[in-house]
């Protein structure tokens, strides 16, 4: 473990161990015993076994996600009392067994998110008496499965979104009462959601996506009289359904109705949703909307929270948002919006508005008028250049301002009209030229101030004279010749991103952080030139607790002296990367560290002493490799080093450091220990080498395999096909195939289509139901996007089409690009078919405007027969 991270907090007494990204094949015997935080994620392990944690009895987060794990033995766990926080997504587990999670008796968090889960057995979460969070999104359980999970007695959030579950019903669940208050079940198949007994009387949020003629079954109000919060997600429900949703929620305030459909149908739910008068926040997200005309939300005189985010929307009515009286929270965030919406002028109520990820060039004075309540505004990452000194002139409240990602090359005296208030301020990521003095003299109330850039301005003196109340600056350093930080005295965290070549000042001789008497945090990134520093450089910090400088020392190798005493140090990590390969003499006395990394010294190669009196060390493994250093090290004389007293864990203090046993820390091990650790290693390269050079072949020739068996038995029953095409395609997708190719293939042309939302059959395994949709099908469409090849089952459901295609020489194959897609991020499975058909790529991106074409071109791809001689369909379009 000796590339891993160790950090002690003395104070607290935790100890963080990071072994994340170092090629483990298994968990290391290593871990300091005390530690509290253990961080095994993106490694190589395959397998959880007896005695793997054994005496960390202390230990309270565990992070396991992105490794290979397949499996735990009974007990593993056992040692693991303390444990609070378990997870483990990313593996390959398939399912939940009898005692896996045995003696986990405080577990309040499980996360088992993308696996391969199936199964939980009855017994499996049995022991977790204290469990509150469950997450299983992206698993493959099914109805049945929720059962086991529903009896913890103190589950609180369960999480299983992108399963195959087909309904949720009480009368299945063997349940008589949950403390259950959070319910995510969205992107499933769900076809029934049935509540008819009162087993849930916490509950408060339902997150519920599904196909459409979705039944609600809640037959009494008062089963559901804690929900507050309803998400449904393209979730197609008549508006008859949608009245008997609300009349079965009376306490609902939050409702979000996002990525639907048909737009007219929600439209009318809008409408019913604030005539209920009960719902005060309302999410229309992800909607499509171009423009919000002046009657969609007439009727919603009751909101308080608006979300129209993520949309396309590019202007609305001027009395879109005349009703909305009692309104303080609006997101106009990620649309296509060029000027402020006139709408908002009228909204006194207004404290919340958030404009980011717009193309917003420019603000006029009247574009906020009258929002005197406003206290957040957002303009981040749009394509402000100027701002006049009128724009903020009635936002009197206001606290955060974000105008962050823009153009903005000036600072035109618009902090200097009623912007008293003014707590945190984020103008990162422009152009600026220049800070005058004075620009934020205005701004008494400023606690945040970010102004970090791609390059260098220079800044006049007195820029930040008064702000006498900023707590942190992030800055990139202005001209070479001015580096001093004046009125600021109550400065705490200070941040410099250095573009260019320090040098110290000539105009003014005095040390840079003089005037900071109260910085605690100085950090340093970036640093790619030089800098001459002077001797009392940090002169003046007087409460200096943390500083980090990337490079900081590397202009001087000479450095032979270095005196960091009396400060509150708690690291010497930034020493590491300082290059002071000609440093004798370190005197650290009375700072604060507990921990000394061993690292830090044996990056020191001249070192020959080394005073670290009166510091509150720790007297456990965490110190094991200095204290094992300062007794083994001939060259550096650590200078009264048997007087080092212990101050933690407690019950050591008063003792001496250099008495703690450090071969309590380490395991004896053994020849055949040794000999099995060097078969695990080549087995390990082995496997890493077959997987990065013949992954995708093994696992080709794996599913033509399974497509070559199934065609096999489709060829002795000779199945008539039953549908015109499947198609194929990613969730991320659903919302392009439901509002722009089903209207036209299936209502227009009269295609009879397969859609795994709708046409699987539920209880099937999920690949049994891809082949058959493939061989059942005449054609195969191909809705091709990033996500989709990213997807493992559109994977194997391209794969299965393209096998169809070379054993049965017809023209099966239809892939329409939802993007364009560079050759080299296609996978071998997909260049594959380049190279057979290149008429039948259609890109949508290239229709433009011309979509009729494209839907002309797929349909005679879907006309075209099955084979050469072979032109009858067997659903011809709606004219023909």
């Amino acid at each position: 473990m000796a590339a891993a991270g160790i950090q002690s907090d003395s104070i607290l007494l935790l100890v963080w161990v990071g072994c994340s990204d170092q090629g483990l094949a298994a968990v290391p015997d290593d871990v300091p015993r005390n530690a509290t935080s253990l961080d095994l994620s993106s490694n190589h392990i395959v397998m959880i076994n007896s005695g793997d944690f054994n005496s960390l009895s202390k230990l309270r987060y565990l992070h396991m996600k992105t490794n290979w794990i397949s499996g735990v033995d009974d007990g593993a766990f056992g040692d693991l009392s303390e444990l609070l926080e378990l997870e483990m997504d990313k593996n390959n587990f398939t399912k939940l067994s009898d005692n896996m999670f045995h003696g986990l008796w405080k577990l309040t968090i499980l996360s088992l998110e993308e696996n391969q889960i199936t199964h939980v057995s009855p017994r499996a979460l049995q022991s977790l008496i204290s469990l509150k969070t469950v997450r299983l999104n992206y698993n493959q359980l099914q109805t049945v499965e929720i059962r086991t999970i529903l009896q913890l007695p103190n589950l609180q959030e369960l999480f299983l979104e992108f399963n195959i579950l087909t309904s949720f019903q009480t009368n299945n669940l063997q349940v008589n009462t949950s403390n259950l208050r959070t319910l995510s079940i969205g992107h499933n198949y769900i076809q029934r959601f049935s509540i008819t007994t009162d087993i849930f009387p916490h509950l408060q949020s339902v997150h519920l996506s599904g196909p459409s003629g979705l039944k609600w079954d809640v037959p009494n109000s008062t089963f559901l009289r804690s929900l507050t919060v309803l998400d449904l997600h393209m979730v197609d429900v008549s508006c008859d359904t949608f009245v008997r949703m609300l009349q079965s929620t009376e306490s609902l305030q939050t409702l979000a109705l996002t990525a639907m459909t048909n737009r007219r149908v929600l439209a009318a739910l809008v409408g019913i949703s604030c005539r209920n008068r009960v719902v005060t926040s309302l999410d229309l997200s992800e909607n499509g909307f171009v423009t919000i005309a002046d009657t969609l939300l007439r009727s919603c005189s009751q909101l308080t929270e608006l979300d129209l985010s993520f949309n396309d929307l590019q202007d609305m009515s001027d009395l879109a948002l005349t009703s909305l009286k009692q309104l303080r929270c609006l997101e106009l965030n990620n649309n296509y919006l060029k000027t402020v919406p006139r709408a908002i002028r009228g909204l006194s109520t207004l404290e919340i508005f958030n404009l980011s990820f717009n193309f917003i060039s420019e603000l006029t004075c009247s574009d906020f008028l009258n929002l005197t309540r406003l206290t957040e505004l957002h303009l981040d990452q749009n394509r402000i250049s100027v701002v006049d000194g009128c724009v903020f002139q009635d936002l009197k409240n206001l606290r955060v301002l974000n105008i962050s990602g823009n153009a903005v090359r000036k600072l035109v005296d618009f902090f200097k009209v009623n912007s008293k208030k003014l707590e945190v301020l984020d103008l990162s990521g422009n152009f600026l030229i220049v800070l005058k003095q004075g620009d934020f003299r205005n701004l008494p109330s400023l606690r945040y101030l970010d102004l970090q850039s791609g390059k260098y301005y220079p800044a006049n003196n007195g820029a930040f004279e008064g702000l006498n109340g900023l707590k942190t600056l992030i800055v990139t350093p202005f001209m070479h010749n001015v580096m001093n930080f004046t009125g600021m005295p109550q400065l705490e965290n200070l941040k410099l991103l250095v573009t260019f070549s320090l040098k110290s000042s000539y105009d003014n001789p005095e040390p840079p952080f003089t005037h900071l008497p109260s910085l605690k945090n100085l950090i340093i990134e970036k640093y790619d030139g030089q800098y001459d520093m002077s001797a009392d450089f940090l002169k003046g910090l007087k409460c200096l607790e943390n500083f980090r400088a990337d490079r900081f020392f590397s202009p001087i190798p000479n450095l032979q002296a270095l005196d960091l005493s009396n400060n509150k140090l708690r690291s010497l990590d930034f020493l590491i990367w300082a290059n002071l390969s000609a440093l004798r003499q370190l005197t650290l006395r009375h700072n604060e560290l507990t921990v000394i990394n061993e690292t830090v010294l044996q990056s020191l190669p001249a070192l020959t002493y080394l005073d670290l009196f009166g510091n509150p060390f720790s007297c456990d493994c965490s110190n094991a490799g200095f204290i094992q250093w300062v007794i083994s090290n001939n060259q550096t004389q650590v200078v009264n080093a048997h007087q080092y007293d212990c101050a933690f864990p407690l019950s050591k203090k008063g003792t001496k450091l250099l008495d703690f046993d450090v071969q309590s820390c380490w395991m004896d091990v053994s020849f055949l220990c040794f000999i099995s650790s060097t078969c695990l290693v080549v087995l390990t390269l082995l496997s890493s080498f077959i997987y990065h050079f013949l992954r995708w072949q093994l696992a080709y020739g794996f599913y033509l395999f399974l497509a070559f068996l199934y065609d096999s038995r489709k060829k002795k029953k000779g199945t008539p096909h039953q549908f015109d095409a499947f198609v194929s395609y990613n969730v991320h997708d659903e919302a392009w195939v439901y509002r722009e190719m089903l209207p036209v293939l299936e209502e227009e042309q009269g295609w009879r289509l397969c859609l795994h939302h709708r046409d699987f059959q539920p209880g099937k395994p999920i690949m049994e139901n891809i082949t058959d949709a493939i061989y059942g099908s005449r054609k195969t469409i191909c809705v091709i996007s990033r996500h989709y090849l990213q997807s493992e089952w559109c994977s194997r459901e391209i794969q299965m089409a393209s096998f169809r295609l070379f054993d049965e020489h017809k023209d099966v194959l239809i892939l329409l690009f939802l993007e364009e897609i560079p050759t080299q991020q296609l996978s071998p499975y997909y260049r594959m078919r380049k190279t057979v058909k290149r008429r039948t790529y259609l890109s949508w991106p290239q229709a433009g405007q011309h979509t009729g074409v494209f839907w002309q071109n797929v349909r005679r791809a879907l006309e075209t027969g099955d084979g050469p001689t072979d032109n009858n369909l067997l659903t011809g379009p709606a004219d023909s």
